[in-house]
This record gives structure tokens, sequence and C-alpha cells, in this order.
């Protein structure tokens, strides 16, 4: 059987802890930083007048040539690390300079708000009719 689909969570929910150990998830951010010798990376993304960091475990994609100052999104698993905490063990990592990150932050809202309504209504027609 294969995994779940991994779903768009934004860098601020990575850290939040809206995420579980484990889960497969796509999250989106500017490489900040770039540690080739422990591989790992630091995307980073601006909400709410704060920045927010995601630590990103590389081994599974490097080699790989680092723009830092780009926009990348990383498909991985949520794993808890010790030292650094909430890391995503990346399977992708893609640049993705150029992208327009307010569309694309649209796009997964009206996604998940799609879900979200298409769950209700499956829900809804679970649920068996009153025999009265």
């Amino acid at each position: 059987m294969l995994p779940a689909a991994a779903v768009f969570h934004f860098p601020w929910e990575v850290n939040s802890g809206a995420v579980q150990e484990g889960e497969s998830v796509r999250v989106f951010g500017r490489l900040s930083c770039y540690q080739p010798e422990e591989s790992r990376a630091t995307l980073s993304a601006q909400h709410a007048s704060k920045e927010h960091h995601v630590i990103i475990h590389t081994v599974f994609v490097e080699p790989f040539n680092p723009i830092i100052g780009a926009q990348y999104i990383v498909l991985g698993e949520i794993e808890n690390a010790e030292a650094v905490g909430v890391m995503v063990r990346a399977r992708v990592l893609n640049c993705v300079d150029g992208v327009n990150i307010a569309l694309l932050q649209k796009a997964i809202n009206e996604q998940r708000s799609f879900f979200r309504e298409r769950e209700g209504k499956q829900g809804a027609a679970a649920q068996p009719a009153d025999a009265t």
C-alpha cells in the first residue's frame, strides 16, 4: 500500500506542532543557509511580520547546487532531532525561484478549503437517515 500523499504545510505550521513525526509534508521557503558538512539547510518564510525557519535534512537529495536566497519546495517527512527540534527529511528538493509566493499560499488555502468541503459532504452522506 502506498503512503498517504504529502500535504502542503506553511513553514510556520511545521514548528508549531501542527504536524506529527513521520507525517509526509510539502513545505516551501527561501534558502537562507546550507551546511553541507551536516547535510542541513534552512528555509525561511515571512508571516505576520515574523521570520519562520524550517530545518531541512538534505542527505537524500545530495549533491545539489544550493542557491542562497532562492525559493525551494521540499517534499519529505517530519522528524524530531534532539539538537535542532523538528526537521524535514527531504526526499525531493526543488528550486522554484520566481514562483509567486502569495499566489502559492492562496492556492494552498483554496485546496484546503476544497478538501474540508469534500470531507463534509462525504461525512454527511455516510450518516444514515432517520427511519421514522
